[in-house]
Order: C-alpha cells, then structure tokens, then sequence
C-alpha cells in the first residue's frame, strides 16, 4: 500500500506543478526554487517528516526534499557551530545528490540529442 501512497503524493505534486505552469507565465526554474522554499518551509514545522512516515520514501524522491535537506542539515550546523554553522553545513547533506545529478545529467547528453 505504501507505493501507492508514495506513487500518488508524487502524481499530486505533479499535477499541481503542471496546473501552475498552464495557468501562470511561471517557468520550470520558477517551480524549482517555489518547491523547494516550500520543502523548506515544511520541514521547519516537522510537516515533512510525517509525510514520509505516511507516504514513505516516494516523497523523499521530489525536489521538495531538497528544501527538507537543507533546512535539516542547515539546523544541525547551527546545533553543532552556532550561527556559522548554518552556512558551513547547509550544503553538506545535499552535495552528493547535487553531485550526482551534475554526472548523470553529463551522461545523458552524451546519448541524447536537444531538439531545436
């Protein structure tokens, strides 16, 4: 039952991307940074964290968990340093997805062509 818990909160963030970006004049870059401040903003109030209890691990699959991520590690930073430490660990957790994404996406282009 939790993959199809998990299968339809990912079609509901979709679905509300895609009735942003028919009705607005938003682009996709403006749905990334709006998503994540919105993961953000959810794991500030521990709202994240009991969708992933109830939804399981397809919600840690979207670009709202990037906000979730950095807000977290970013909190734990500043447990650790004090007020340097949000910035300092703010990236920590993130920097291997960001990572990987940076060589998969180099990958993919070398077996697909954009189209004009």
């Amino acid at each position: 039952m939790t993959i199809i818990y998990s299968f339809l909160f990912c079609g509901f963030i979709c679905l509300i991307a895609q009735i942003i970006m028919d009705n607005t004049n938003l682009t996709p870059g403006h749905l990334t940074s709006m998503f994540t401040v919105l993961g953000s903003m959810l794991a500030v109030f521990g709202v994240y964290d009991m969708l992933i209890e109830k939804v399981g691990e397809g919600a840690s699959l979207l670009i709202i968990t990037f906000g979730n991520t950095l807000t977290n590690y970013a909190y734990l930073g500043f447990l650790k340093n004090g007020i340097l430490g949000l910035f300092s660990n703010m990236l920590t957790g993130s920097s291997t997805v960001i990572v990987a994404t940076i060589v998969i996406s180099a990958i993919l282009t070398l077996f697909t062509k954009a189209k004009d």
